[in-house]
């Protein structure tokens, strides 16, 4: 059996975070390691330009999106297993959003299993998923959404995507902030840095509340508060590749349903263009924490 493939011309990438854990990691235990060296992933957003072998035919000159461990380049090899649909209505922005950051926005959701009218807790929420799942989750009808960020700027941009309450992550008091805006605690909480930010999140949720834990930038996933699961809490670990692999149908559902929601602009993005020759200087600002939303590059 061999892989149907095609070649897309890029017409732009969006770039990922967990590339600068990638690069990072020098333990060979790590789940960031890889052996050098490596090439880096992204969301590409082009036309496929060339076929291989048994490929359907029709794919041939249609604009498309696709996560790949080998992005930043002029032209990209892709297997046609999850190429996303890229409409022309779509910003090549906005479609790189459909692959990775949003489908893991939304998928991060349905696992909490968000009901209309619960408190929802995102942190790290004006970066490239956290602005998206901020704005996914009232959508779904969330009755509270608190989101977190770690600079004035990010606080002020949280405000504008619809979060009804935001606090500075960087600010050690942070999480009775979030206790006093919210004292009955939270429903759903999403987080992505895991370590004591992952510890404050569980701390917070209500009786039955579910923490959903889909990254590490502060590095650390070793550790987990027990004791702190004794009130009726929930943990749960979300991968995109599992979702895939575990709710193949939902998943490609959470593509279609963010297609639209982003073609008719109830889904807002923020994002920043660099040239694909910078590249360099976009992990630079990736590594500043400092960009809200998400970093693109154009060739």
């Amino acid at each position: 059996m061999f892989l149907l493939t095609t070649s897309i011309r890029t017409e732009a990438i969006g770039v990922n975070y967990v590339d600068v854990q990638l690069r990072r990691a020098t333990d060979p235990d790590s789940l960031y390691y890889r052996e050098l060296p490596a090439t880096l992933t992204g969301d590409v957003v082009g036309t496929v330009c060339a076929l291989g072998p048994g490929t359907d035919p029709a794919l041939a000159g249609t604009r498309v999106a696709v996560l790949l461990e080998d992005a930043c380049a002029d032209y990209v090899l892709a297997g046609t297993d999850w190429l996303v649909p890229a409409p022309p209505e779509l910003s090549a922005p906005a479609a790189s959003m459909l692959p990775t950051v949003g489908a893991v926005a939304l998928g991060t959701l349905r696992a909490g299993r968000l009901a209309k009218g619960e408190t929802a807790l995102v942190t790290s929420g004006a970066g490239g998923i956290g602005h998206l799942a901020v704005q996914l989750a009232k959508l779904l009808g969330a009755g509270t959404v608190v989101a977190t960020a770690g600079s004035p700027a990010k606080i002020a941009a949280l405000a504008e995507l619809g979060a009804d309450v935001t606090v500075n992550h960087a600010d050690p008091g942070w999480a009775e902030e979030v206790r006093a805006a919210v004292p009955g605690g939270i429903d759903v909480a999403l987080d992505a840095i895991g370590g004591a930010a992952l510890h404050a999140s569980i701390g917070l949720l209500a009786p039955l509340g579910r923490v959903v834990v889909y990254g590490a930038a502060s590095g650390d996933l070793t550790s987990v508060p027990a004791l702190g699961m004794f009130g009726l809490k929930t943990m749960t670990g979300f991968s995109l590749l599992a979702w895939r692999a575990a709710a193949t149908s939902q998943a490609r559902a959470d593509i279609a349903e963010l297609t639209g929601l982003l073609a008719s602009g109830e889904l807002r993005i923020t994002t920043r263009t660099l040239p694909l020759s910078e590249a360099v200087q976009a992990h630079r600002l990736l590594e500043s924490r400092m960009v809200a939303g998400r970093l693109i590059l154009v060739p």
